[in-house]
C-alpha cells in the first residue's frame, strides 16, 4: 500500500514527466481530456489531490502511457499492448547469411555470452566452400558482395570480446560428414575441409568458443539465438520471433542450460568428436 501523499506525488511526477516527454502542454491536455486547464493545473501543484479514474485513464491514453504507470502501479510507462509488441515481435529472416538485423544483434551483444543452436551448421563457422555452396544460389547474382561482407563480419566478431556457445545435434554433423540429406552433394574435399576448420577453430579458440553436441533422440531444440541477456531469438525460415522482454530471454537462456547439461559431447570433449566423425567421411 502507498499512503495516499506520496501516490500523489509519484503521480504529478509522472504527469509532468509524460507531457515533457511528449512536448505536451497543460492546455493540449486540457483539450484531449476534456477538463479545464485549471483542473489540470490542481493536478500538477503539490499536494494529495488524484484524479478519479476517468481522468486518469484519459491522461493515460492521451500521453501514450498507461494508467497503472501514472498512478505508480508499475515501473513501466508504455501501455500493455505496447508493452507486448517491444517485448515480441516478428522480423523477416532473408535467406542471407547475416544481414544487418543479425549482425546488428551480435554488435549490441558485444561483450555478453552469445548462445546459439543453429539450423544447419553455425554460419559463422563454416569454410567459404560450404557457404557458397549453400547460399551461391539464393544470394544470386549478388552472391559475392554478400559472401565477402559476411566473412568481413565474422572477423568483427571474432575481435568482439563475446564469448560464444554453440549446442550443435549429433545427426547434423554426422549428416554433414555423410553428405546426406540437406547436405548431399557437397563434395568430400569440402566436407574435410570443413571439418578439419572446425576442428582448429574448436582448438584454438577454447574457451571464447564452445562447442556441445547433443542427442536430438533425447533432447531437442528449434534454432535459437540468445544475445545476451537482452534478447533471444527464435528462428523460424522466413522470420525470427525476437523476445525482449528479460524474464523470457531468461527462460531460453535456461533452455540452452539444459541442452548443455544433456550434451554427449561438452566443449572439452568436442575437437575429439569431430576428429572421430572426420575418419568417417568416405569418397563420392
Amino acid at each position: 500500500m502507498i499512503d495516499k501523499r506520496d501516490r500523489a506525488t509519484l503521480f504529478r511526477t509522472r504527469l509532468a514527466q509524460a507531457m515533457a516527454d511528449g512536448a505536451v502542454t497543460q492546455s493540449a491536455l486540457a483539450r484531449a481530456t476534456g477538463v479545464d486547464r485549471s483542473t489540470l493545473s490542481a493536478l500538477l501543484a503539490p499536494g494529495t489531490r488524484l484524479p478519479n479514474a476517468q481522468l486518469a485513464a484519459d491522461c493515460a491514453q492521451a500521453l501514450g502511457v498507461s494508467t497503472d504507470w501514472l498512478l505508480g502501479l508499475t515501473t513501466r510507462p508504455a501501455p500493455v499492448e505496447r508493452l507486448l509488441t517491444e517485448a515480441v515481435s516478428m522480423t523477416e529472416a532473408p535467406r542471407a547469411l547475416f544481414d544487418a538485423t543479425i549482425f546488428g544483434w551480435h554488435r549490441d551483444a558485444a561483450g555478453y555470452k552469445v548462445r546459439h543452436v543453429p539450423a544447419s551448421l553455425p554460419d559463422m563457422l563454416k569454410t567459404r566452400a560450404v557457404v557458397e555452396w549453400e547460399y551461391r544460389d539464393p544470394l544470386a547474382p549478388g552472391a559475392e558482395v554478400a559472401i565477402a561482407a559476411f566473412e568481413d563480419q565474422l572477423q568483427w566478431m571474432r575481435g568482439a570480446r563475446s564469448d560464444y556457445e554453440i549446442a550443435v545435434p549429433q545427426h547434423e554433423l554426422a549428416s554433414f560428414a555423410a553428405g546426406t540429406g540437406y547436405y548431399a552433394g557437397v563434395p568430400v574435399a569440402v566436407r574435410l575441409a570443413q571439418i578439419d576448420h572446425l576442428i582448429a577453430l574448436v582448438d584454438t579458440l577454447y574457451p571464447a568458443l564452445r562447442l556441445y553436441v547433443f542427442d536430438a533422440h533425447r533432447v531437442f531444440s528449434a534454432p535459437v539465438t540468445v544475445f545476451g541477456p537482452h534478447l533471444a531469438v527464435i528462428y523460424l525460415g522466413q522470420q525470427f520471433v525476437v523476445f525482449r522482454d528479460p524474464d523470457r530471454v531468461m527462460q531460453i537462456s535456461q533452455h540452452f542450460d539444459w541442452l548443455v547439461r544433456a550434451s554427449d559431447t561438452g566443449a572439452r570433449e568436442a575437437a575429439g568428436h569431430l576428429r572421430a566423425l572426420r575418419s568417417t567421411v568416405g569418397p563420392d
